[in-house]
């Protein structure tokens, strides 16, 4: 008989690209970045599921936006208003408890926790939350490490940048990459530009383009698949640093620094 406490994680598409992640025990659910509350109610109806806890990563709007609405319709079902977790350093309006680097989430319904991970860079006060369940361990990471790229600079540094995907990088390599955004064909093009030869990269190619095809969603991915197919977790590799100094004729090949250059070059690249 299958329990009916374990853990399930789903994602629910929204706007063009967005991933909206949802965890439950199959009776109660917590949502990550909600930027629209209408795919996540009609999911929360149709599975009989009550929310509980709403995790934001980031300020953007794409992000947040749903929080309200959800907000107001748990409130028109008489039911217990769900509690927002977001960034400490972020002004958040939405947001009613503040979290900094390892702060832990602890849920009740459904019963799980989270850890809290400072990962700046894509916005000033950008955090991601682990959890490490029994069965599996997940992150979700909002805009900071996609499958096969990274966030946009908009806030950060490139040193900050760095040190935040370092942070993910170093989780267990089996970990489960639940990032918010369906860009990976196109991040797929652009690493191969910078790695050409990755053989696995030309592999994860294929069957990226195979799930695109058939509707599925390319993620998550794993921290492990992530570290032998994303340049932007390679900027310590040969072949990553020859193809950078290549394009932009660099004589400094510190990791900061490579991934300076490969960011920029991503920024303008066109496939």
């Amino acid at each position: 008989m299958p329990d009916d406490n374990l853990l399930q994680v789903h994602s629910i598409a929204a706007y063009d690209d967005n991933y909206i992640w949802l965890i439950s025990d199959k009776h109660c659910a917590v949502v990550v970045d909600p930027g629209d509350a209408a795919p996540v109610i009609r999911y929360l109806t149709e599975h009989h599921l009550t929310l509980t806890t709403i995790l934001i990563t980031h300020h953007h709007a794409d992000h947040i936006g749903g929080v309200v609405n959800l907000l107001a319709w748990c409130d028109s079902l008489g039911q217990e208003k769900p509690v927002v977790y977001g960034p400490a350093h972020e002004n958040i309006a939405v947001v009613t408890e503040r979290l900094i680097e390892s702060d832990i989430v602890s849920v009740a319904r459904p019963a799980c926790e989270f850890t809290v991970l400072d990962v700046p860079g894509h916005t000033a006060g950008h955090i991601a939350f682990y959890l490490n369940a029994e069965e599996q361990s997940h992150v979700f990471c909002g805009d900071t490490l996609f499958a096969t790229g990274c966030g946009r600079l908009f806030e950060g540094t490139p040193a900050q940048m760095v040190d935040s995907l370092n942070k993910l990088k170093n989780l267990p390599d089996q970990t489960l990459v639940h990032c918010a955004h369906e860009y990976t064909l196109s991040n797929i093009k652009f690493a191969l530009a910078v790695e050409p030869q990755n053989q696995e990269l030309l592999a994860w190619q294929q069957k990226a383009q195979s799930l695109r095809q058939q509707g599925v969603p390319t993620v998550p991915t794993t921290i492990a698949h992530e570290k032998s197919v994303n340049p932007f977790l390679r900027c310590e590799e040969s072949s990553v640093i020859e193809s950078v100094k290549q394009h932009q004729a660099i004589k400094d090949t510190h990791p900061v620094t490579v991934f300076a250059h490969l960011r920029s070059w991503k920024d303008t690249f066109r496939a």
